[in-house]
């Protein structure tokens, strides 16, 4: 080894000296850089080979270069012509669309004293009331003392304290309740009225149809306000007007102008989206109401509450949720849905009587070929009038009637294009091609009863 040169050791790295740090990575490269690469490379060959061929190619030859610009001028004038399209698409449907369903019914609520009959001993009725004992003493006993029964309905329409609320609606449920002989379990003297019902609507906000004004769209107001939250005791008012209509054999609590009024609440009550959650409560006291009359009185009585209803309700997606509630499968249901749906198409075409052949000629004169046809305004028809002749076996045999309507739905399913983008357009043509559908069905079907909407 010579002497100028460095020892073994001495090529090795000092192990007291801290290793050196690793070369810096590279910048991963993402998918747009890579897509980037391409294009520019690809421009590039295709300007290699376009020179190329243009230098050395023969005159006249095929040039494949060229194809390549017209396939990509022709992409151009599609994306272009799409765009334009598109554009007028947005022009045509530049209305706002439809708001949800939905009114409010109730207001300003008022604070009542809850002024109870009993001064000494109430805080032990109360906690009997919530045991439950209360009822298994009335129930041994066989009689309420009208005084209980005023406290206890005093506090199931008016105590702030839900679960005294609750306790008082078991209570009434249990006393007007039917033994399976139909004899009421226990003999009651006072019975909750429809005075005392509607006094206590009115203290909860609700908008009687006193002024002749229909109750303003859900939103209108600022939420959350005092004014404006739902009142508490809504479930037990409901729970209790349906357990008076469950006895009507026994007793009749409500005259029938009365139960018309109650049946036209327990309908408006569906249009306050605040109430969504009671759907069942309130189905079952709709139910219960539409039962409550006699044959005699339902007749009458079934008009005078779609008169009601389709006076109070806005002609919009809120006409078509009032008529979809009711839902009962029973005759007096589809009766009073058929009902509902000829009063508010009577209103829209502003008749002073309700003719179902005259409101079928003018729907169905509508041309949805015109360029100022109104697609909502026929959607809501669409479904209106399906109602008024399918809801009830009232028009089955009016054949003229059932194939003019047919045939018109047939024309709306063809005649508005699958390119018309015209506000409501579309949902109008499937609407009718569904209908039509069902239409067919129920003829099949003869009576109907396999297709329950």
């Amino acid at each position: 080894m010579a002497r100028n040169e460095p020892l073994d050791f001495e090529n090795e790295d000092d192990p007291l000296l801290p290793a050196p740090r690793p070369a810096k990575r590279s910048k991963v490269i993402g998918m747009d850089d890579l897509l980037l690469d391409y294009f520019q490379s690809g421009k590039k060959d295709k300007l290699k080979v376009k020179a190329a061929k243009s230098k050395h190619g023969p005159k006249g030859g095929y040039d494949s270069g060229e194809e390549d610009d017209r396939a990509t001028q022709q992409e151009i004038t599609v994306c272009k012509i799409f765009e334009e399209v598109q554009q007028k698409g947005k022009v045509m449907d530049a209305r706002d669309d439809v708001p949800p369903w939905g009114q409010q019914f109730f207001r300003c609520q008022l604070i009542l004293a809850s002024s109870s009959c009993f001064c000494v001993g109430e805080g032990f009725l109360e906690g009997m009331l919530l045991d439950g004992w209360l009822l298994n003493l009335v129930r041994i006993c066989g009689f309420v003392e009208d005084s209980v029964a005023s406290w206890t309905l005093t506090n199931l329409l008016h105590s702030p304290n839900e679960k005294l609320q609750v306790s008082a609606a078991d209570f009434w449920d249990g006393i007007l309740s039917l033994d399976e002989a139909g004899e009421p379990l226990v003999n009651l003297g006072y019975f909750p009225s429809y005075s005392v019902l509607k006094r206590a609507m009115l203290s909860y906000g609700y908008l009687f149809d006193t002024s002749g004004t229909k109750a303003s769209i859900s939103g209108s107001t600022a939420a959350g306000g005092p004014d404006d939250s739902l009142p508490h005791n809504i479930i037990a008012w409901l729970r209790v007007v349906s357990a008076c209509c469950k006895i009507r054999k026994v007793h009749s609590i409500f005259s029938p102008s009365e139960a018309e009024e109650l049946l036209a609440i327990a309908i408006s009550l569906f249009l306050d989206r605040r109430l969504e959650g009671l759907l069942l409560v309130l189905g079952d006291c709709l139910n219960s109401l539409i039962l409550y009359f006699n044959t005699s009185e339902w007749e009458t009585s079934c008009v005078m509450v779609a008169e009601s209803i389709a006076q109070r309700v806005t002609l919009d997606l809120n006409c078509l949720r009032v008529v979809d509630c009711i839902t009962g499968t029973n005759k007096r249901s589809k009766i009073l849905r058929s009902q509902v749906a000829l009063q508010l198409l009577k209103i829209s075409f502003g008749l002073k009587v309700a003719n179902v052949e005259k409101i079928l000629k003018l729907v169905t004169s509508i041309n949805v070929k015109e360029k100022e046809c109104d697609f909502f305004r026929l959607y809501v028809y669409l479904v209106l009038m399906d109602n008024l002749l399918f809801s009830s076996d009232a028009f089955r045999d009016k054949t003229g009637m059932v194939d003019a309507w047919r045939n018109y739905l047939r024309n709306c399913s063809t005649q508005i294009g699958c390119t018309d983008w015209r506000f409501y357009a579309p949902k109008a043509r499937n609407k009718a091609s569904y209908l039509l559908q069902g239409s067919i069905l129920k003829k099949s079907s003869g009576d109907g009863k396999s297709c329950v909407r």
